[in-house]
């Protein structure tokens, strides 16, 4: 065999594997749905908005995407919490203003849920404390347990906390005073 020839059946067997196999870089990857890949993007339009402010303020901070219970989440990383605010006034500016730029790019409203600093899950774990308190205190007393007001997201955390409990509950009263009524069994 000549060395002509050789070199020609490399490349016939080289093409032979491209054309029986061709390569594909996800072929391991799993399949992602259409509302999954609408919440990547979601996070990813988000992401790329705060990476923006952050730089334009001149802050520090790392941003992470994930996908949660049907919503995408953006959280931020840094030490400060200037981000934050006064009782997370500031965050809850900017989840809505990652909101509307997401509805701009994609022309459809955003549940998004942006944490920074952990502030959001500190404030989860606070609010499953307090459900824990006021699910016993119905448990013992047999009778209603009525919350402070609350924001439709943290009345949501206590109402999913008191549901895992096997108890019910309801919200009562006009925004910005409603408040969770935790219920005894009937």
């Amino acid at each position: 065999m000549s060395e002509d020839q050789s070199v020609v059946s490399e490349v016939v067997e080289a093409e032979d594997v491209a054309i029986e196999e061709p390569v594909n870089e996800d072929a391991d990857a799993p399949k992602v749905s259409k509302r999954e890949e609408a919440l990547n993007n979601e996070g990813e339009i988000a992401a790329d908005y705060l990476e923006e402010l952050l730089d334009i303020a001149d802050l520090d901070g790392d941003i992470d995407t994930f996908n949660e219970s049907g919503r995408a989440h953006v959280s931020v990383i840094t030490d400060g919490d200037v981000l934050v605010g006064k009782e997370g006034e500031v965050l809850d500016a900017l989840q809505e203003l990652a909101r509307l730029a997401v509805m701009t790019e994609t022309g459809h409203r955003s549940r998004l849920m942006l944490d920074i600093a952990g502030y959001r899950d500190k404030q989860r774990r606070q609010l499953q404390d307090l459900a824990a308190d006021a699910i016993a205190d119905v448990q013992n007393s047999g009778e209603p347990v009525r919350l402070s007001p609350m924001n439709p997201y943290q009345r949501k955390i206590v109402h999913d906390a008191v549901a895992a409990a096997g108890l019910s509950s309801e919200s009562e009263g006009e925004e910005p005073r409603r408040r969770v009524v935790v219920l005894p069994k009937a």
